[in-house]
Order: structure tokens, then C-alpha cells, then sequence
């Protein structure tokens, strides 16, 4: 749940998820719409997909007992890998996070670009060096804490950083130059204009495709455009990034809210007490939530 999300909105997320799924076993058999649902809100669904994958892996195989297993599972790669052997099994193996990677840049006073392949390999082969095998999780756990806390991004804490003395960036002044990022992209804004249609106590939802590369199988609100027959109104706006997306949300109430003459494909009338069951798209929670607040303005 920490790749791509913040501690502070894990935490509540990773209690309720644990309380759903308390075993490996448990998590196996679950259908992968109820892992969805535990999921939502979080982002970066393939996540989910890939733990309840490997969950199964393990509850047929048994637990990973080297690195290599560990990196067979679905979803795991280098760093999660390394992580998860030396903290759990207490394997010799250097991990390499954002923050590792910039403790390495600056104590070597490397300029590359930090995302660079070549730089990666170079950074995990020092991390390795540097690696204590006779404690490699806390090892890694305490250069995880180095990043995070004393060698920040753009005003490195030098004065408390217990290794000051070995930073070549810090000899040669460069500490706040590294690492070396390329610019990232910028924000593309995309309209969306979700249509709210209640009867009956139910909500219409599509539902997305199986196929899709982002958000399968997630249901969600229908956009406006499908009813041009129906008259709205509008009730709220906020905005929601993905990646480099920018969404730019207008959430419409459809007057009268009954059944359009053409349903749209894989659409269905949800009851709203079914709501908190169901994988619902993060842009649809808001939606919804903004729309109930604005109701009891």
C-alpha cells in the first residue's frame, strides 16, 4: 500500500484490509472483487491485483524461503524483493527505494539522472557494498529512515546526519544540487462529467470492462453526454490526478432521474446501500460524497 500512496492514508486502509483478509489463506480465497473494494480509494489497482495473485501463489506453494522466490510472486520486483529478504528472512540483500537512492547519490556525489537504468544498477551495486549482512533489515530499515528524515530532498539535514563526515556531496557542496531528476511531464487537464440518475433507491453504474488497462472491472458513474435528453443540474466540482491526468470533475444531477430509453453498455441500477461493497472508481466515491454534502446544504 506504501508504493504510490502516503503512509497517513494507508494506515486506516492496511487496519480495515487486515480485519477482511487476516491470513495469506483468507486473502487467497476471496473473490478478486471483494480485494477490489478493500482496495478503493487507494489507486494504482494493479497492486491489489498482483497481492491477491500472489497470495494464491502462496497458498498453493508455500511461503518464499530466497530472494528468487520472493521475486517470482506477482508484482514483486528488486526493491520489494530485497526489502521483504532481508527484514523477514534476514538475507543479505541491499534495498533500494527513492530515499536509499538518494542517500547513495550524494554520499558518492553521482550527478546522473537518479532514474536512470545505469544509475539504478550502479546505486543497488553501492547499496550492496555498504550492506551490514550480519543485520541486513535493520540495515536497510535505518538507510529507508536516513532518506526519509535526515537527507531530505531539497534541504538535507547534514548537521544530524550521523554520516556527514563519508558524503562526498556534502565535501564537495553539492548536497542540495542531488540527486539529478529529469523534469517530469506536466499535467494533461481532462474533463469528466459524471451523471448522478437515482431511483428507487438506486444508483446507475457502469461497470468497466475486464480488459481495460486502468480501473477493470470498477464500476462507475455514467457521463453526462449519454442522456441528451435528460435535463441536469449541476451540484459539484473538484479535481482528481492520476499520473500525469488531471482530471477536472463536474458532477451532475440528471432531473428526472428515472431510466434513460437506451441503457448504457454493462449498466445497472445499484441499490446505495450495496454501494460500500462494490469496487467503486475513486472519481465515483467523490462524486457521490460531494453530492451528498451538497444535497444537505
Amino acid at each position: 500500500m506504501l508504493q504510490q500512496t502516503r503512509v497517513e492514508a494507508a494506515i486506516p486502509c492496511y487496519r480495515r484490509f487486515l480485519e477482511r483478509f487476516p491470513s495469506i489463506e483468507a486473502l487467497a480465497a476471496a473473490p478478486q472483487s471483494d480485494v477490489l473494494t478493500a482496495w478503493s480509494g487507494l489507486g494504482y489497482y494493479s497492486r491489489a491485483r498482483n497481492l491477491h495473485r500472489a497470495a494464491k501463489q502462496i497458498a498453493a506453494e508455500g511461503l518464499p524461503a530466497t530472494y528468487r522466490e520472493i521475486l517470482s510472486l506477482p508484482g514483486v520486483g528488486p526493491y520489494s524483493a530485497a526489502a521483504i529478504a532481508s527484514i523477514a528472512l534476514d538475507l543479505p540483500h541491499a534495498a533500494v527505494d527513492g530515499n536509499v537512492a538518494r542517500v547513495i547519490s550524494r554520499l558518492t556525489n553521482d550527478a546522473s539522472e537518479i532514474a536512470s537504468p545505469a544509475a539504478r544498477k550502479r546505486f543497488a551495486a553501492q547499496a550492496l557494498a555498504l550492506l551490514d549482512p550480519r543485520r541486513p533489515g535493520d540495515f536497510n530499515q535505518a538507510m529507508m529512515e536516513l532518506g526519509a528524515t535526515i537527507c531530505l530532498p531539497r534541504i538535507p539535514r547534514c548537521g544530524s546526519c550521523p554520516t556527514a563526515k563519508f558524503c562526498a556531496a556534502r565535501a564537495a557542496g553539492t548536497e542540495r544540487e542531488l540527486p539529478v531528476k529529469s523534469k517530469k511531464r506536466e499535467a494533461r487537464d481532462v474533463p469528466l462529467n459524471p451523471a448522478i440518475l437515482e431511483r428507487k433507491g438506486c444508483i446507475l453504474l457502469i461497470k468497466r470492462a475486464s480488459t481495460e488497462r486502468r480501473l477493470a472491472d470498477f464500476w462507475e458513474l455514467p457521463e453526462k453526454r449519454l442522456f441528451p435528453r435528460l435535463r441536469g443540474t449541476k451540484v459539484s466540482e473538484f479535481s482528481h490526478r492520476i499520473v500525469n491526468d488531471r482530471f477536472r470533475v463536474t458532477v451532475w444531477r440528471m432531473i428526472p432521474a428515472k431510466l434513460p430509453p437506451v441503457r448504457p453498455p454493462a449498466g445497472d441500477w445499484v441499490p446505495i446501500a450495496e454501494l460500500p461493497r462494490i469496487p467503486l472508481t475513486t472519481v465515483t466515491r467523490k462524486a457521490l460524497k460531494a453530492t451528498i454534502a451538497a444535497t444537505l446544504r
